[in-house]
């Protein structure tokens, strides 16, 4: 059966269309991807140069707070065991030996407890090294420290023995626990402030809870009181994890940090 030209030539005509439209679809397309692909690489160096920014401002506020408890450490400690040496010294009276001999041992004393503390404290002088040597020993140190001051009792819970490493993450989980513990010493009131943590089945969980004052969450966020309460939640969750912070007036704060790993 013969086909006539006149069913032959709108065959043509379709198909001439279709390999005329076909590379304008493929044009388009490839502009679309390609252009998908830059935004893609654009936001991706965004959010990197936002995380190491994040990372500076963390390492930079966990200094300016190591430089604020060594200035307590020295007034508040250092200072009290030197002035405790002055005393002593003044009160040595030569010519009862007997005496002397134990106040001059006393000054001996006092003397190399301070030098443990100075040691101490130059061990803190950049505080980017209590995170060289993970986030439990960087929280048990500033607890140590917290305790030493004798205003709070510590309730410490768990271990992050499991914990696989991830210095990067550790300074801002470590920069999120500092900023609410402090804020716990400064505004919270409290007596004792508990800290439980555990990593199992691959979930960092880190809780500080204390009897103090309370606080009603909304209206300090809505208030922007300076608390540091939005950055817990921005930095929880550039690293991929999830802050609670739950208080009311009267029934103390609790303020978890949870983060698969």
């Amino acid at each position: 059966m013969s086909v006539s030209s006149t069913e032959i030539m709108p065959l043509i005509a379709w198909v001439s269309v279709l390999f005329l439209i076909a590379p304008g679809f493929l044009l388009v397309y490839v502009s679309t991807y390609n252009n998908r692909k830059r935004r893609h690489i654009e936001e991706k160096e965004h959010l990197q140069q936002t995380f190491r920014h994040e990372l500076l401002q963390s390492q930079m506020e966990v200094q300016e707070q190591t430089l604020k408890t060594i200035g307590n450490d020295l007034h508040d400690n250092i200072n009290q065991l030197l002035g405790l040496v002055v005393i002593t010294l003044s009160a040595i009276d030569l010519d009862d030996r007997k005496k002397a001999e134990g106040k001059i041992n006393a000054v001996d004393s006092l003397v190399r407890r301070s030098i443990q503390e100075i040691r101490a404290l130059s061990r803190l002088m950049h505080g980017e090294e209590l995170i060289s040597k993970g986030l439990p020993h960087a929280i048990a140190f500033e607890l140590e420290w917290l305790e030493k001051a004798g205003r709070h009792r510590i309730i410490y819970k768990g271990n992050l023995a499991a914990m696989p490493s991830m210095p990067e993450q550790e300074l801002i989980i470590f920069r999120i626990f500092q900023e609410a513990l402090h804020n716990m010493i400064r505004h919270a009131q409290a007596t004792i402030i508990t800290v439980e943590q555990s990593y199992e089945q691959g979930q960092l969980r880190l809780s500080l809870l204390d009897n103090g004052v309370g606080f009603d969450v909304n209206t300090a966020l809505a208030q922007k009181t300076g608390m540091g309460l939005s950055g817990i939640f921005r930095r929880a969750a550039m690293i991929g994890g999830v802050a609670d912070i739950t208080s009311a007036p009267g029934q103390g704060t609790a303020v978890t940090i949870t983060l698969s790993i």
